[in-house]
């Protein structure tokens, strides 16, 4: 895991688009003062729009391409926001002010372990200041989360909880997860694309609803993605039936290289034995000429099965496989090698989330094709900058999926257009039982079979 300072790479940094640093003015002395050191080339369009409307405590819509910080605008001032109560003499360690939802359970990991570095230089830069610095603590709840963590959690309720739609869910249906978000103030949904497209953002949209019951006040909503259209629809999806929020749109568009490659021979339903074997070859061949390959496969069965033919061509030490099945701490230890750049080759399932820094990736492979265009995005989205993104169609394509292959390919915007889940969607998702949602909301990769 890098370190932060790695609010870096890549969401937290604002390396692109800066306006000058008259924007964190009117910030805390300790942390306007980290910002100045950290980003001495001040902060990003992003930031220096969206900052005014969080400040006021405005529903917010943030759309900007990935490396633009948006995360960091949206906490950032909640951080300043706590600093100055502490200032005033408010014990800000009692209660929970920001709940961070992540549709990607490694990102909201990511997000969680990388906060804790920035909030240590700000009080540090507070020490040399003279100022006070207030406790703030950072947990994560997620699936993985143990037990006594949990309990932990809502024993001593931290300043900032960092979760997922279905771990939320568990929390503002618990008496004393209840009790434990009572204080939230504001409510962060980044990647809110990832859910807008189905039953998993209906059920979001309630939660949502949810926690605002049972505050104390109502907490402001941030929603985040580098990825949203219509955004009007995805600003109706965060916010509900009340006013649009306040959107700031600086832009997504980014430059792809995507190509289609079929093996030779006819196609066929089922890929013979050597067709398969050609396109094997073709990945060895590609990952060769690049450093580190990601390769997305449909089911866990061939990813295995494709791993195990890549290292018999490329070696072991430098193949891995990555799905549902493998365990945690196998899981942890192979996307820590990705980190790392110790992988030539990473064949993966959906279970794969592309966390805030996946190491050095220069090239992505879909094998066969996608089950949904959702998916062929996000694989383009986990290329790093500079890289390629090449296809590999071994089993027989629908005349329908390529022409949507070819308007992903020749349009300049996002593949397809979301929609916010209608109103009947989620009166559905309310009155169904709890074993149905648990069944098809609640699943992570649900086609990951």
């Amino acid at each position: 895991m890098s370190e932060v300072t790695q609010l870096t790479a890549p969401e937290l940094a604002p390396p692109i688009g800066q306006v000058g640093h008259g924007a964190v003015d009117g910030f805390h002395p300790a942390v306007a003062e980290w910002f100045r050191r950290r980003f001495p080339d001040g902060p990003t369009e992003a930031q220096a729009q969206g900052w005014p409307h969080i400040a006021t405590g405005a529903d917010t819509l943030i759309a900007a391409p990935t490396g633009s910080g948006k995360t960091l605008a949206a906490f950032l001032v909640a951080i300043d926001r706590l600093y100055r109560e502490h200032d005033r003499g408010v014990d800000v360690s009692i209660g929970t002010r920001v709940v961070y939802v992540s549709p990607l359970k490694a990102l909201a990991v990511d997000i969680g372990e990388n906060l804790e570095r920035p909030l240590a230089e700000i009080a540090d830069v507070a020490a040399e200041l003279g100022l006070g610095a207030p406790e703030i603590r950072v947990s994560v709840r997620t699936g993985d989360t143990t037990s006594s963590q949990r309990s932990a959690m809502v024993r001593r309720p931290p300043s900032f909880v960092v979760t997922t739609p279905e771990s939320l869910y568990l929390l503002v249906t618990s008496a004393r997860g209840r009790e434990a978000l009572r204080t939230t103030e504001t409510v962060i949904v980044d990647e809110i694309h990832a859910v807008a497209r189905d039953k998993r953002g209906s059920h979001l949209a309630l939660t949502l609803e949810r926690l605002e019951a049972l505050c104390d006040c109502r907490p402001a909503r941030v929603g985040l993605s580098a990825t949203q259209r219509p955004i009007e629809r995805v600003g109706r999806l965060l916010v509900g039936e009340r006013p649009l929020p306040e959107i700031v749109d600086v832009g997504h568009q980014r430059t792809l290289d995507v190509t289609i490659e079929l093996p030779e021979g006819e196609l066929e339903a089922v890929a013979s034995a050597e067709q398969m074997s050609d396109v094997i070859n073709r990945i060895a061949e590609h990952v060769t000429h690049h450093q580190t390959t990601l390769v997305f496969v449909n089911t866990r069965r061939m990813a295995e099965r494709l791993a195990h033919q890549l290292g018999e061509r490329l070696g072991d030490d430098v193949v891995a496989a990555h799905h549902g099945s493998l365990s945690k701490e196998r899981r942890w230890r192979v996307e820590t090698r990705l980190r790392a750049g110790a992988l030539k080759a990473l064949v993966a399932t959906a279970s794969l989330e592309l966390g805030i820094d996946i190491g050095p990736v220069e090239l992505v492979c879909q094998i066969g094709s996608p089950r949904s265009i959702a998916e062929h995005r996000r694989a383009v989205r986990a290329r790093a900058p500079g890289g390629a993104v090449r296809r590999a169609l071994p089993r027989r394509v629908r005349r329908g999926r390529r022409a949507r292959l070819r308007r992903y390919r020749d349009r300049s915007g996002p593949a397809g257009r979301v929609r916010a889940p209608r109103r009947r969607e989620r009166r559905a998702a309310r009155t169904q039982g709890c074993a149905h949602r648990r069944r098809n909301i609640g699943r992570r990769d649900p086609r990951d079979r």
